[in-house]
């Protein structure tokens, strides 16, 4: 049996109580020709692991524990660079490559952002901070080559999984990192600061010298414990500050939300973390939170919205937040994470009537009301650009009115 870190041991998670899948891609092979025998048990192991559970982690999956911390050194050294410098990497409107610092608003216009991010959706050296960071651009592009080829693997896996020709995903995720234009695939770098209590009620976030306050928003607290009586945690109830900016959400036993519950909107997220810091999910079929736990060296894969789409919700999309633990000892530590947004080129069709649905076949009795239906479903089929972006406004002009 896997065991995580000794601080890590003492919480209640599901990788502590075995319930996360966990995949090895030992032996795997090169992304141009991978170990056929490799793919095909993978992929039968990602269907039960995507279907059940909506995620699973991958061990020995070649990206080594070396390369991802000099990726979150090399981010640390840009965060402590002066503002003016920083500046030149901001991510602006309608791009979602470039930097976005701590206290930014958010894609609602009113949250600021709790964390520092980098996001890289192409390779062009002109947009990484080369200059003033010799050797950023040259690790952080072989980086993210590195989790293209990982999710290349997991495509072709996928496909295997669901009965398919191996190259169907791989034909419609050709263009990733190519840029926003072509695909909207990306890595994105994330740096938690630590989080010290000076005063009941407030947070101050330390990083070097600067030192940051934010607000929180009510919520409802997770679920740590198996017993426990779910509830229905989905209506957060928002309170406008002064300045138009959104109060914390507030767990009962004192976490605080620091990335709201959301699904991703993509085919797939891949997650590498370097320590346990209140990643929470909800499991298909169930209202309970709880909390992930950590494997080190390991890197989550977890099902989004498009694969939902694309599978007529076989691979359920996981719905997860981030919250800052109450164990005093991870709140006071500053914690890193890389996550690879899996999407599909962008003018790539999406639709549910793509892949051949096993259990629909066998239902003969639907059949006619599937084609009396047909007209309707085909009119509400989007490209992956256009569903990313309804997406967007559909969450965001919700926001704000629970």
């Amino acid at each position: 049996m896997i065991k995580t870190k000794n601080s890590d041991d003492k919480l209640d998670t599901l990788l502590s109580r075995s319930v996360v899948p966990i995949i090895d891609l030992a032996h795997c092979g090169i992304e141009e020709v991978p170990v056929k025998s490799v793919v095909n048990r993978v992929g039968h192991q990602l269907k039960k692991a995507l279907s059940e559970k909506g995620m699973a982690l991958l061990v020995n999956h070649g990206i080594s524990d070396e390369k991802l911390k000099t990726a979150w050194d090399h981010l640390d050294d840009f965060v402590d660079l002066a503002p003016e410098v920083k500046q030149h990497y901001i991510r602006t409107d309608g791009d979602k490559h470039g930097y976005v610092s701590r206290g930014q608003p958010r894609f609602d216009g009113k949250a600021p952002e709790l964390r520092h991010a980098f996001n890289i959706s192409t390779l062009n050296a002109q947009n990484l901070p080369e200059e003033p960071l010799p050797g950023f651009a040259d690790h952080i592009s072989t980086l993210a080559t590195d989790f293209k080829a990982l999710a290349s693997f997991i495509l072709q896996a996928m496909a295997v999984s669901l009965d398919i020709p191996n190259t169907f995903f791989l034909e419609k995720h050709s263009h990733m990192l190519s840029g926003d234009h072509d695909n909207m695939s990306s890595l994105r770098m994330l740096y938690y600061p630590p989080v010290v209590d000076d005063e009941p009620g407030q947070n101050d976030v330390i990083k070097g010298r600067c030192q940051y306050s934010y607000q929180r928003c009510l919520s409802n607290q997770p679920d740590f414990r198996p017993e426990h009586n779910p509830r229905d945690e989905d209506d957060l109830n928002e309170v406008d500050g002064p300045n138009g900016q959104l109060f914390e959400h507030k767990l009962g036993n004192g976490a605080v939300i620091h990335c709201p519950a959301h699904v991703d909107y993509g085919t797939f997220t891949l997650l590498a973390q370097d320590s346990e810091g209140g990643l929470e999910v909800k499991l298909p079929g169930s209202e309970k939170w709880n909390r992930v736990g950590h494997l080190p060296g390991s890197i989550l894969v977890n099902c989004g919205q498009i694969l939902n789409i694309w599978t007529q919700e076989r691979y359920p999309a996981l719905q997860h937040r981030v919250v800052i633990p109450e164990q005093e000892h991870i709140r006071a530590r500053g914690r890193h994470s890389i996550a690879f947004f899996c999407h599909p080129d962008n003018i790539t069709m999406i639709s549910p009537n793509d892949l051949p649905n096993p259990d629909a076949a066998q239902d003969k009795a639907c059949l006619k009301q599937r084609k009396k239906s047909f007209k309707a479903a085909k009119e509400r089929v989007y490209n992956a650009y256009q569903l990313i972006q309804k997406k967007f406004r559909d969450t965001y002009s919700n926001n704000g009115h629970s």
